[in-house]
């Protein structure tokens, strides 16, 4: 059984932030989401997913294609290409292909293979060799 749930329509009572779709465990799925809300997969996805927030991978859930979202957690499986703000790679959490990402987490025994790319990281510093660095210091203590 899967539940899909349309953050479009508004209801009184709920605010369309706070939505879910979820794909249970035992449930194969194949084609494109655009989603405007949250997305829990536990059972078989695969194609492509936009969501403009959080995808969840459960520990039974298992994606095969592109993801793109803000924040993707993963506890299960996925095989593709992942376009996140964040990803993070729980306790065996698989993830098996390409990541761009702003930051990547990957907690203990969470397992990666691919290619990971960092995107928006503000430039690494320059490191200088050792006999500039001793330079520096000898004009500093001449000053002194």
């Amino acid at each position: 059984m899967a539940i899909f749930n349309n953050s479009d329509s508004t209801h009184k009572s709920t605010k369309p932030d706070t939505n879910t779709t979820i794909i249970t465990a035992g449930s194969k799925i194949k084609g494109e989401m655009n989603l405007a809300c949250d997305l829990y997969v536990d059972g078989e996805f695969e194609g492509v997913i936009h969501s403009n927030k959080e995808v969840n991978i459960g520990k039974n859930g298992h994606i095969k294609g592109d993801v793109s979202t803000k924040r993707l957690v993963v506890q299960g499986y996925i095989e593709g290409s992942i376009h996140a703000a964040r990803v993070e790679i729980k306790a065996n959490g698989r993830v098996n292909g390409s990541i761009e990402s702003s930051e990547l987490v990957i907690e203990a025994k969470g397992i990666f293979e691919g290619n990971s790319t960092v995107i928006d990281a503000t430039k690494a510093p320059t490191i200088l060799p050792a006999d500039t660095i001793v330079k520096n210091i000898e004009k500093e203590e001449i000053k002194s």
